[in-house]
């Protein structure tokens, strides 16, 4: 032991740097693998499923997809509330995900042979195959809590879930077969506006889905308008404002034109919050909001107490 130490020492004194820098290197290289599977070649790296993991915008939270949905796709750290389609609606409003769809076989047509960066047609041909959706507007019935209800649901995905002659088509049958049954109503509004690609057809929605909602009053029934983020143009102004009780999510954007239009317009800052849920319920815009995982038994509470 004594003589390899001293071995050493003679050793480091030379400065036989060649065998210092070997010695070394394996040191620091301990950890190297040659295996394959391991030091993997770019070319051999295989890329991870897309729609695996899911990141908040508010938060930066990052939670797998199984675990957001399980979750109703509400943030589990700062509630954010993501943006769902009908099909989600759907799927955890209705008891055991039992409902019927109405009116799926309307469905848009190019009736003005528009043209912006492309056909009308073949934007609506895109769209349709893309989401598997036929509209912007999805229409079921089924029980809530036992409770039958008529929900008429947008899909952001299709065209920004613009109101057009489709939406106000189905809009106005849903309120006929609500007469008809003697069912409440609900409509969950999710869209950028009118369809403007349809012209003159989409604006008259506006007249035309308000006037059908007077006909729902006359007969008593009750029509509850859910706001969520976004609410924006035709719909703000037509029927989204026009429920029995107007209620929202949580920090939804609700409005008619955007915050940086009327920024620009009035040449002014906007205050804190502008156009958010909260800031419309304390300027009376909405009766409350409701959180999504809150939002079954809430509509069951509802249908009962208009029931009565």
């Amino acid at each position: 032991m004594k003589k390899e130490l001293e071995e050493n020492i003679e050793h480091n004194l030379t400065g036989d740097e060649e065998t210092q820098k070997e010695e070394e290197s394996q040191k620091r290289s301990w950890f190297k693998r040659g295996k394959k599977g391991i030091l993997t070649s770019t070319a051999d790296k295989k890329e991870t499923p897309e729609g695996l993991w899911s990141k908040c915008p508010n938060c930066n939270y990052i939670s797998t997809t199984k675990d957001l949905e399980e979750e109703l796709f509400v943030c589990p750290k700062c509630n954010y509330h993501h943006r769902i389609g009908s099909q989600e609606y759907f799927d955890f409003l209705f008891d055991n995900q039992e409902y019927q769809t109405l009116f799926d076989e309307i469905i848009s047509k190019d009736f003005l042979h528009f043209t912006d960066l492309k056909n009308y047609q073949q934007r609506l041909d895109e769209i349709r195959s893309k989401t598997n959706l036929k509209d912007s507007m999805r229409v079921a019935v089924g029980p809530i809590n036992g409770k039958k209800i008529v929900i008429a649901c947008m899909d952001f995905e299709f065209i920004g879930g613009s109101l057009g002659s489709v939406m106000g088509e189905k809009f106005s049958r849903a309120v006929d077969y609500c007469i008809q049954h003697r069912l409440p109503y609900m409509v969950i509004s999710k869209s950028g506006g009118a369809r403007m690609m349809e012209s003159a057809f989409s604006l008259m929605q506006l007249a035309k889905t308000s006037g059908k909602l007077s006909q729902l009053s006359n007969a008593k029934l009750p029509y509850i308008s859910l706001l969520t983020d976004p609410t924006f143009g035709g719909i703000s102004a037509s029927f989204g404002m026009l429920g029995d009780l107007n209620i929202a999510e949580p920090g939804a954007l609700i409005g008619f034109a955007g915050p940086r239009v009327i920024k620009e317009t009035i040449k002014k800052d906007l205050p804190e919050g502008f156009q958010k849920s909260e800031f419309l319920l304390d300027h009376g815009f909405l009766d409350f909001i409701i959180d999504r995982k809150k939002l079954k038994n809430k509509i069951s509470d509802l249908i009962t107490l208009f029931g009565n």
